[in-house]
């Protein structure tokens, strides 16, 4: 009997150590996470996260922690990790081959979602499409175009190609270009433009407005006219100017050049 107390005694003073230590470290290791989670989340709310990824951001944080931690305690233990820590990375491994597509989609997501190139709302053009964002989700985003077509496209074709925010910004500067003859007086056109651009509504005067003279084409010479406008009277300034534009160029006798062909027969005997 003394034999087998002199045992427990023996392993008691040998384990009971390690056992203090790795309990010290769990409850100071679990409060140091919590800490690091409560300011991270911080750190997203300042930086407006979107709500449908900020949880899950905070989740992957806190869990990652803890199984570094219990890691960390095992190791103190005395418990041999090499061979986990093995079989967790070739599951990791094998999890991320299976899933690599559809992980590069996750990825782009939460990077959209924190850095926001783009907002709900926005009208941008990505992968050759134009249309206004109607919801940006963990693997896709949604646009709905003009013509109310709804497109899905992908978050990792999102990220790995140009993204241009039409209305990201809240003013826009509107270029449009506009053709007459050879023939035709240019001070003439020029005076003419800058008539129907006082009528035009909506026009931002208070930002320069330009109206110059930008090629010399095979058959016409284009005026290049640039104005500035607030994002939602972006449409209604264009479809004005090209309207009044052709109707003023015709009362004043200025000709709009349009392509066309002359074809010459000869007459043989």
């Amino acid at each position: 009997m003394q034999k087998y107390i002199d045992q427990v005694m023996s392993m008691a003073v040998e384990f009971l150590p390690k056992v203090l230590l790795t309990i010290v470290t769990l409850i100071v290791g679990f409060w140091i996470i919590k800490k690091i989670t409560a300011t991270f989340k911080k750190t997203l709310d300042k930086r407006e996260i979107d709500e449908t990824v900020k949880p899950f951001l905070v989740s992957l944080v806190s869990i990652g922690l803890k199984v570094l931690l219990c890691f960390s305690a095992a190791g103190i233990f005395g418990v041999e990790t090499a061979s986990f820590v093995a079989v967790l990375g070739a599951l990791a491994f094998a999890i991320g081959m299976a899933l690599q597509g559809s992980l590069g989609h996750f990825a782009s997501g939460v990077l959209l979602l924190v850095f926001k190139p783009y907002q709900v709302g926005d009208v941008v053009e990505i992968s050759g499409k134009i249309g206004t964002v109607k919801g940006i989700h963990i693997f896709n985003t949604i646009l709905m175009t003009h013509d109310n077509k709804k497109v899905v496209i992908p978050n990792g074709v999102v990220t790995s190609g140009v993204i241009i925010n039409i209305t990201g910004q809240e003013e826009q500067k509107l270029v449009m270009t506009f053709g007459i003859g050879y023939g035709d007086d240019i001070d003439k056109a020029r005076s003419v433009i800058k008539q129907v651009i006082d009528s035009c509504p909506n026009i931002m005067r208070e930002k320069p407005i330009d109206i110059f003279v930008s090629e010399l084409a095979d058959s016409s010479v284009n005026f290049s006219v640039r104005v500035w406008a607030k994002n939602e009277h972006y449409w209604g300034i264009n479809f004005y100017m090209q309207e009044h534009i052709k109707k003023a160029f015709d009362k004043e006798g200025i000709e709009i050049p349009f392509p066309q062909r002359s074809v010459h027969i000869e007459k043989t005997a």
